[in-house]
């Protein structure tokens, strides 16, 4: 019986020291697998951060070789667009004994928008009647197509006329197609001239931006709006942001004793066209064109272009009335 009972006691003493070993290594088991929880959730933010990065830097889109391409540099709008201006001051056109500021009337420009693997392009180019041609001719050799050919003032001297552009590709080639279409033409490639900081244009800014219901600026010695439309605007299933041309324009150049001449266009709906042609015609400024920009947008847009030279308080009143025909963004 003694041995009997000491047999016992062993079992039992192992029985203990089996299960304190086992609670010994599922303590360690689970220290472990805490700890490479804590390891995880501790590294898993960097390697967010740093794939985040990582897409940020690789949807960066790099214009520097669309720059090289063009001849010309240009700067980041709203909506990621890439714009270049190319001001047409090689030339003096005059309307009406004004001579016109490139600001007002003369601005050629080309906008560049990435989607997908391909790239938008739109533009303006301001032509002289005898560089439509070549121009045209190298465009399309180059795979870029012109969408409207037109005026937008009358009684210009010299005459002017606007070609619209439209292409879709490879941003470089198509720079590269523009450049080689305007060298043809007498547009200078060289940045202007810096314009002085507050500039005074001897006209009430202030007081035109409350008439408009829209902050102005200043540009080229010309006070400038671009006031964008309310809906969306679409072309080839992409959306066309405001700053490739389908913003209502309107220009103030000054001319003396609180006058001043009034440029732009207006871009409307079919609904739109006849009360804002209303509306100006009502205040004295007069509808100098009419007509398509694009081929393919949706909903079809009507461009209208204007011109005055009157009091810029007057036509300021004028164009505020044309604009509360047109659905536009509040400001």
């Amino acid at each position: 019986m003694k041995r009997d009972r000491k047999l016992t006691r062993r079992i039992l003493i192992h029985l203990s020291l089996a299960r304190k070993t086992r609670r010994v290594l599922l303590s360690v088991v689970a220290f472990a697998v805490a700890t490479l929880f804590v390891l995880a959730a501790c590294s898993a933010p960097q390697n967010q951060s740093g794939q985040s990065n990582n897409q940020q830097q690789a949807g960066a889109t790099d214009w520097k070789p669309v720059e090289q391409a063009l001849g010309k540099a240009g700067s980041m709008q709203p909506g990621d667009v890439y714009k270049v201006s190319l001001p047409r001051s090689d030339l003096k056109v005059t309307v009406g004994g004004v001579e016109l500021k490139p600001a007002l009337a003369l601005g050629s420009w080309v906008a560049f928008k990435k989607a997908g693997d391909m790239t938008t392009v739109m533009g303006d180019l301001v032509l002289t009647e005898d560089e439509v041609t070549p121009v045209m001719t190298k465009l399309e050799e180059g795979g870029v197509e012109p969408t409207a050919l037109h005026n937008h003032v009358l009684h210009e001297s010299p005459r002017v006329m606007y070609m619209h552009i439209h292409a879709m590709g490879d941003a470089v080639k198509i720079a590269k197609a523009v450049h080689d279409a305007l060298a043809l033409s007498k547009t200078p490639f060289a940045a202007p001239a810096a314009a002085a900081p507050n500039q005074d244009l001897g006209i009430d800014t202030k007081q035109i931006d409350q008439i408009v219901g829209q902050s102005g600026k200043v540009n080229g010695g010309v006070y400038q709006f671009s006031v964008p439309r309310a809906d969306k605007i679409m072309d080839n299933e992409m959306e066309i942001p405001p700053a490739m041309g389908i913003a209502q324009a309107i220009n103030f150049q000054p001319t003396g004793g609180g006058k001043a001449a009034i440029t732009g266009d207006f871009v409307l709906l079919a609904s739109e066209v006849n009360p804002v042609i209303k509306a100006l015609r009502d205040n004295g400024i007069e509808v100098t064109a009419l007509h398509s920009h694009m081929l393919v947008e949706t909903p079809h847009l009507f461009f209208m272009h204007f011109w005055a030279n009157d009091d810029a308080l007057k036509l300021a009143r004028g164009l505020r009335a044309a604009l509360d025909k047109v659905n536009v963004v509040k400001s």
